[in-house]
């Protein structure tokens, strides 16, 4: 059982919320209610590392001072660098938030993308475990969010929620929020992601898609609806699955760290 000064703390930066909680890496299951935050308008680098300062300052007793801590953010993240901004404030752009949030806390952090954080979660934890060979996770909200993890490993940064699907950007089409805004039934929203995986598994040829996002909730609703010959999953650690990620992420980042100066 994982002493608790060793417990990682994976921190999700949304863009109405942010959320933190620590790990159990064995189980993959917080080991505490995971505190929500709203967050802050405008939501620039600064107001959002005070937030993310709270929650860390709020589960102190548990992570301990050495414990490795996970942040997830909507945007490319290039070795701790943010290079896109999304559903937050544009000021992150080109933001070395790492080095932002270690000053703040002087503390090692690991900064991640947060679809990619999902995909990490889901592929130790949750839909994903045990399948081989390439997996692509796309998350179905406000925009689509995508992670590649081949053979177990990440490919960090995909975009694919951004691939141009005749003539439109394919999240403008098949995200969650465009069923909602054109007041799509879910056998109309099962076309669109029909289209969209069809196409995608096209450039990609991969062995599993999982689906995340609130309307993995409800695969009742639309999966079987889907048609590509790649299989679809719903995935099943729904909103905690970027936290999950996220602290597991830091943790095999610190024990790298830990070989490189042993």
């Amino acid at each position: 059982m994982a002493q608790q000064s060793s417990l990682p703390l994976g921190i999700d930066v949304g863009g109405s919320g942010i959320k933190g909680a620590p790990v159990d890496l064995a189980t993959g299951q917080l080991t505490a209610e995971r505190l929500r935050i709203e967050t802050p308008q405008p939501s620039t680098p600064e107001a959002v590392v005070g937030v993310i300062a709270q929650i860390v300052d709020a589960f102190a007793d548990q992570v301990g001072p050495t414990a490795p801590i996970g942040i997830t953010i909507p945007g490319v993240v290039m070795r701790g660098v943010v290079k896109t901004a999304a559903n937050i404030d544009k000021a992150w752009i080109d933001c070395d938030m790492e080095k932002l949030v270690e000053d703040r806390l002087q503390r090692d952090v690991v900064v991640v993308n947060d679809a990619d954080a999902a995909g990490v979660g889901e592929l130790h934890y949750g839909a994903a475990k045990g399948h081989e060979g390439l997996v692509i996770m796309t998350t179905l909200g406000t925009g689509i969010g995508s992670a590649v993890i081949h053979e177990g490993r990440l490919v960090p940064n995909s975009e694919y929620g951004h691939l141009e699907i005749d003539g439109h950007n394919a999240e403008s089409r098949a995200a969650a929020s465009a069923k909602k805004r054109e007041g799509l039934s879910w056998e109309q929203y099962a076309e669109r992601l029909s289209r969209y995986y069809q196409f995608l598994e096209s450039v990609t040829w991969p062995d599993l898609f999982v689906i995340g996002g609130g309307v993995s909730k409800k695969p009742e609703k639309f999966l079987h609806l889907i048609e590509c010959r790649t299989p679809v999953i719903a995935a099943t650690r729904a909103n905690e699955a970027g936290i999950i990620g996220a602290a597991r992420m830091a943790a095999d980042a610190q024990q790298v760290r830990g070989r490189h100066t042993a």
